[in-house]
């Protein structure tokens, strides 16, 4: 493997940074997007069960809540809603809080997938720069460049470095490519299923709005 980075030239060394930022940034994702670690089954449960004390009783336990927003990534908009029904009776009201939160929210869900879709594009276009690196060498050994006799190692090493380079930009933009799609999906219905709880437990806690 190193000598075929050897081969490949200084170019190659751009796409070998971006390929292990890549893989971390997937590997980082695809764990926490899971949903036992988004929105896990106890946090579920205890933000229902506060939302029928609360609906029932009309009291509010701030320590439960509290310990409720920071047992997941997604526990602290189940416990916004939960919050507001001590703050703003009215729907409409607690409503515009609410989606401050999701906001937040579903940005932390989104965090470094922008970065995971731009190395799935530039991967490609430091391969061709490679490329054209490669190619510029086959022409100096041409001499083309500078009139000089060809050299047979200076050609094999010039097209070395242009197909390495072609074949490594596409071996990491492919996968990253797939990479970034499927946690992209994974984010969304981590989204959608934030939005359903949160809006089950709103209609237990505003029973007249829903």
């Amino acid at each position: 493997m190193y000598s075929i980075l050897l081969s490949a030239g200084w170019p190659i060394w751009p796409l070998l940074i971006i390929s292990i930022l890549g893989l971390a940034i997937a590997i980082e994702r695809a764990w926490y997007l899971r949903q036992v670690n988004v929105l896990p089954k106890a946090a579920l449960e205890t933000a229902f069960i506060l939302a029928n004390q609360i609906s029932k009783q009309k009291s509010i336990n701030e320590a439960q809540i509290s310990q409720l927003a920071q047992s997941a990534p997604a526990a602290p908009l189940l416990a916004c809603v939960l919050l507001e029904k001590s703050v703003n009776h009215n729907a409409d009201a607690a409503l515009e809080e609410i989606q401050a939160v999701a906001q937040g929210t579903f940005l932390k869900l989104d965090r470094y997938l922008g970065a995971l879709a731009t190395i799935a594009t530039v991967a490609p276009l430091l391969g061709l720069f490679g490329t054209v690196i490669g190619m510029i060498e086959i022409f100096g050994s041409q001499g083309a460049v500078a009139g000089n006799v060809g050299s047979p190692q200076q050609l094999a090493h010039g097209i070395s470095v242009a197909l390495y380079n072609t074949a490594f930009g596409l071996l990491i933009a492919i996968p990253a490519l797939a990479a970034w799609r499927g946690l992209r999906a994974m984010a969304n219905q981590r989204q959608r299923e934030c939005e359903e709880f949160t809006r089950q437990i709103f209609k237990k806690l505003y029973p007249s709005n829903s």
